[in-house]
């Protein structure tokens, strides 16, 4: 509409200048006139300075013999013999120089007669039909509010992305490579009996593939492919999404068998009653549409819907059950063969030096998805060709993940010598304590180069990727987080605030440990505090209590036992091991980087789990599924 009403104003205001020029037109002369009245001009006869004059209407134009020219405006019944008689004249000085008589142009004769007329007529014209059109395209796009904004894909446009070019996540890829094949082929499946399924629903963590797989499967399907967004539904004015709903579905069904993709469908799909509008919000009448189009009365469409969300949880259960999406397909973060295939994809277009692998590269990325792999290797082009190389190196890679883990290096903050040895041996307390614990996650890299926030960082990654976690990892990790604090303390006899995000890390996990993952030996295995999001607050989310004031005790208790155990089992390791946290200290103050296998050369190898005595107070082992568990130090 904004282009449109732009497009007729330019067109309108070029109009005018056309005019303005044609006004102009046939009065151009590049060659200065000098203006004159009639004794100028008979003074300048008599001094026979005159070598030709021209009558053109009332306007006299005379040359003199320097090549100036100049004009005189005479009356209009007048004659130039009358004006010159006026002034006595002799006759013989009118002989000395030329006279023509000349008529107005046409066109100087229309400009000056006729089009003055016409034009108002001509302006008042242009001017209703501009209006005119501007009713005429708000009329159109009023009409057009209710359409749907999706862009549809149709055989033979598809985009070069192939289920060849999605790695990992094989399982999500069987599911929807069976939804492309009941499109191709639908008689081997109706065959047995077997219906199309109504939708599919995409699940997963940011970054994980899933508008990628819809992609793919627009690439891969030979049926109409609709994109939309679930944002696109929403409108201000109550009824517009569910008029676009409709009409997305219009065209589906017109066209089936066919394919809709809604993306962020959680933007549209959240659980019905628990928005400010109450029952009949413009989000609400959206869903209740997209509810009937899926699984009303009518039966056969072939229309495919397929959504994506990150957030399950908060969909309403009538959009969840089967006969609207009859399958849920959940991307996981890919593991170490995954990461390496998705690596692979990435690297396609990428020149790598000779020897380059990516397994090592799979290996320091646990917890990545494949957007961040992505981002990785795209960071390690943007390092080299900054560095002006012609090809990526390994080394490119492993400081482009640093990067992405940490933040970009800052050299320019510049730490004092004080406060660059206590980054020492803060980070050598992380790193000497992770190394000594044999459940902790050995040591990779030991930097005191800011990145980020962090004055300096301790790398540490598990060797294998892990879906379940033990009391005895968390207990661990405890013991690494507060060990650079205990570092401090020890050596300093204070602290810094450098601690400040590993006593934040500490707290949370001990807290989960007794909350979440039923690990205390006081407290029976329940949960405690029941999280609730405030829809309509956004990301408020708040804990509302399920325990009495004496369990809030013992629970800070049990938090508090293990904090101090934790900080007991650091300042054993660092007070037993003084010699060799002080060489990682004059290390890391000389090179200010250690990594893996030079921090093995001064402290040893790391003694496996089979190599630790057990302790006579056994710890219980709970086996507890992890997804919101990042570890690091």
């Amino acid at each position: 509409m904004k282009k449109s009403v732009t497009k007729n104003l330019i067109m309108f205001f070029a109009a005018l200048v056309v005019i303005a020029a044609l006004f102009s037109l046939y009065n151009i002369d590049t060659t200065e006139i000098q203006e004159i009245d009639a004794q100028k001009l008979v003074q300048e006869i008599n001094e026979e300075k005159v070598e030709k004059v021209v009558i053109r209407g009332n306007v006299i134009e005379v040359a003199l013999t320097d090549g100036t020219k100049q004009t005189l405006q005479k009356e209009p019944i007048e004659s130039f013999s009358e004006l010159v008689d006026g002034y006595d004249v002799a006759p013989e000085k009118l002989a000395l120089f030329s006279r023509e008589v000349k008529d107005e142009e046409g066109m100087a004769l229309f400009m000056k007669s006729v089009l003055p007329i016409i034009l108002p007529f001509i302006l008042i014209v242009a001017f209703f039909w501009f209006m005119f059109r501007q009713v005429q395209g708000a009329n159109k796009s009023a009409m057009s509010f209710g359409q749907s904004r999706a862009r549809e894909m149709k055989p033979g446009g598809r985009p070069a992305i192939t289920f060849k070019d999605v790695a990992g996540v094989k399982e999500a890829k069987i599911e929807l490579e069976e939804i492309v094949e009941f499109l191709k082929t639908p008689k081997k499946f109706v065959a047995l009996g077997a219906k199309i399924p109504k939708g599919v629903l995409l699940v997963g963590p940011p970054g994980t593939g899933k508008t990628l797989l819809a992609k793919a499967i627009a690439g891969e399907a030979n049926v109409p492919f609709y994109s939309i967004s679930g944002s696109e539904f929403v409108e201000m004015f109550v009824g517009v999404g569910a008029s676009r709903v409709r009409d997305l579905f219009r065209k589906a069904k017109k066209n089936a068998p066919a394919i809709v993709f809604v993306d962020e469908i959680d933007a549209v799909g959240r659980q019905r009653g628990a928005g400010l509008g109450g029952s009949h919000d413009e989000r609400e009448q959206t869903l209740n549409q997209i509810l009937t189009e899926m699984d009303g009365f009518e039966v056969h469409t072939n229309v495919i819907v397929i959504a994506a969300t990150n957030r399950p949880d908060v969909l309403d259960p009538a959009l969840l059950r089967p006969g609207r999406f009859d399958r849920r397909v959940v991307l996981d973060l890919p593991d170490i063969n995954d990461r390496e295939e998705i690596l692979k994809v990435h690297v396609r277009n990428k020149p790598l030096e000779k020897g380059v692998e990516m397994r090592p590269v799979a290996e320091r990325t646990p917890g990545f998805s494949g957007a961040d792999l992505e981002n990785v290797l795209n960071e390690a082009a943007i390092l080299a060709a900054r560095q002006d190389k012609k090809r990526i190196s390994l080394h490119h890679i492993l400081d482009s993940i640093e990067k992405v883990m940490l933040g970009p290096e800052r050299k320019s903050h510049v730490l004092s010598p004080e406060e660059k040895k206590v980054t020492a041996y803060h980070e050598a307390g992380h790193a000497l304590v992770a190394h000594m614990l044999p459940h902790a996650d050995p040591v990779h890299k030991v930097s005191i180069i800011s990145r980020g926030h962090a004055a300096g960082y301790t790398l540490s990654m598990p060797e294998s990727d892990k879906y379940l976690h033990k009391k005895s990892e968390f207990i661990a990790d405890l013991a690494v987080l507060l060990a650079g604090h205990t570092t401090e303390k020890e050596i300093f006899g204070e602290v810094t605030t450098g601690a400040s995000n590993d006593l934040e890390k500490a707290t949370n996990t001990a807290r989960k440990l007794i909350t979440r993952y039923g690990m205390s030996d006081k407290l029976v295995p329940r949960i405690y505090g029941e999280k609730e999001e405030l829809v309509f607050l956004g990301k408020d989310i708040r804990e509302q209590r399920n325990y009495s004031e004496n369990v809030a005790e013992i629970i800070d208790h049990e938090i508090d036992s293990l904090i101090s155990a934790a900080v007991d089992t650091a300042r054993k390791i660092i007070t037993d091991n003084k010699g060799l946290l002080e060489e990682i200290v004059k290390t890391l103050l000389e090179k200010e980087t250690i990594e893996k296998a030079a921090f093995e050369a001064i402290v040893g190898k790391k003694k496996g789990i089979e190599g630790i005595k057990e302790q006579p107070e056994k710890q219980t082992e709970v086996k507890e599924t992890m997804v919101d568990d990042i570890k690091g130090v």
